[in-house]
């Protein structure tokens, strides 16, 4: 199980949909109204005591899905080809997190009229998990084509 490097891939993948949880995704200025992002809404202010003024929870759920399907992947290492199939359907919805948040982002924009929106570090880390999913879901093919070559020689 842990001596596959998909198995890697899988578990940063696991661990950068986490650190989404606690990362602000970006910031919006309108007027003199600083506004930060994060997976489960626009907030107010950027200390401690902020205030929700937008819900997002569709993204966390989202982003939360997109965070425990590489961990269960980890453990199907048995079943190759439902490791890929786990492997593609979070491939897609990492795809659509990037689609929701932009709407979210192109509503609220718009909501409060804002002049400047600035991006942080956390918004490329689905980016990041595309790829090693991309990674991971290459190298459960080739153990698949490896252990069905070592079938036909028997």
């Amino acid at each position: 199980m842990l001596q596959r490097i998909q198995t890697v891939y899988l578990f940063i993948v696991t661990a950068l949909g986490l650190a989404l949880f606690f990362l602000p995704l970006a910031n919006m200025q309108a007027g003199a109204d600083l506004f930060t992002f994060d997976i489960f809404g626009l907030n107010a202010g950027v200390n401690a005591q902020s205030e929700q003024v937008y819900r997002t929870w569709s993204l966390a759920v989202l982003t939360g899905i997109s965070t425990l399907l590489p961990f269960i992947t980890i453990f199907l290492y048995k079943k190759r080809m439902l490791q890929i199939r786990f492997c593609i359907f979070n491939a897609i919805l990492l795809i659509c997190f990037y689609l929701l948040f932009g709407f979210f982002v192109w509503i609220t924009y718009g909501k409060y009229s804002a002049t400047h929106f600035g991006i942080e570090i956390a918004l490329a880390f689905p980016l990041v998990n595309l790829i090693l999913t991309y990674l991971a879901i290459r190298n459960i093919g080739a153990d698949e084509a490896l252990v069905r070559s070592l079938e036909r020689l028997r």
